[in-house]
């Protein structure tokens, strides 16, 4: 079933998590020990992010410094057939430009589609920095992923000149920032290429975390009145820890409000901050469900103990 279909369905608003594939060395029953406790709320969808590699710089026998790409963590095709299998929900692979030339996506799309999983979110993932793999020809733009997606599901894949009689059938959501993308020069202009990505086929949006919720129904509404008019799902995380309030913003250029920082300030260790992240998401929960969103999705960064708090206040 698609993640469109489930919010067509509900009266009200669903609960949704996003987890991180194990890291290797690490068994997938690490992973679905978080996301069991999580199943009392009936999630109808799971997503399970994805990353680009890594480079590690190893010195050679001749002295020089080699850049060695490593992924600390699998892909996400087993991953997801693993969970629907186990809890019998939909899963909501990630797929990102970097890294990856159209070729390997197309391949990646294949497999999924041929695993029974239909639901994706596309993004462009963050930027290379190695040599080898700049030089790859990759998409720029989650807009020419959505593009790609939505040309299969049409029946025209990469090489082929005429439409197949196979189509793939995947629901394509996408990211939205309701404090805009870091690399958009102001909201308008983010607001623009968001459209520009339901134009090529997004069926929905989930957005970046935001700590305020007036944010995010400034950006609802600037959304349904630049003619973007799918379903936006809003993306909430407890914070757990001190530190989130410097590493955050810098990592995803975002906002924390002056009196959530000032009481983060007040608290004695970490355990004190986790308890006000968890009782802040409640209450932005809160809002937002009488606001009548039709999903909640929590980043669980896989630890389920602050979601499950939230969630049973919430649901």
């Amino acid at each position: 079933m698609k993640v469109t279909e489930h919010l067509a369905n509900t009266k009200n608003t669903l609960f949704s998590i996003e987890v991180l594939p194990p890291r290797k060395g690490k068994t997938i029953n690490d992973l679905l020990s978080v996301i069991e406790p999580l199943m009392e709320f009936k999630p109808p969808f799971v997503d399970v992010t994805y990353h680009r590699e890594e480079i590690i710089y190893k010195k050679r026998i001749d002295g020089l410094i080699e850049e060695v790409p490593v992924r600390k963590r699998p892909g996400t095709a087993g991953i997801c057939v693993a969970i629907k299998e186990r809890f019998k929900v939909e899963t909501v692979p990630h797929l990102i430009c970097y890294g990856f030339t159209p070729e390997e996506t197309e391949d990646a799309l294949f497999t999924l589609h041929y695993l029974g999983v239909h639901n994706v979110l596309l993004l462009q993932g963050d930027a290379g920095h190695n040599k080898s793999q700049n030089e790859k020809r990759i998409h720029k733009y989650a807009s020419e992923l959505v593009e790609q997606v939505a040309n299969m599901n049409k029946g025209r894949f990469l090489h082929e000149e005429t439409e197949n009689e196979l189509k793939t059938d995947f629901c394509i959501g996408v990211a939205g920032y309701p404090e805009k993308h870091i690399e958009a020069p102001n909201l308008k202009s983010d607001l623009k290429w968001l459209k520009h990505k339901v134009d090529m086929g997004a069926d929905y949006i989930v957005t970046q975390m935001f700590f305020d919720n007036q944010k995010f129904f400034e950006f609802e509404k600037k959304c349904r009145a630049a003619g973007i008019n799918v379903p936006i799902i809003p993306g909430i995380k407890p914070l757990t820890a001190k530190g989130q309030i410097r590493t955050l913003p810098k990592v995803f250029n975002i906002d924390i409000p002056e009196d959530l920082v000032d009481e983060i300030q007040k608290c004695k260790d970490d355990k004190q901050v986790k308890q006000l992240g968890i009782e802040w998401a409640i209450a932005q929960s809160k809002e937002l469900k009488a606001h009548g969103v039709s999903c909640l999705h929590y980043y669980t960064m896989s630890r389920h103990e602050a979601t499950i708090e939230i969630a049973r206040a919430v649901f």
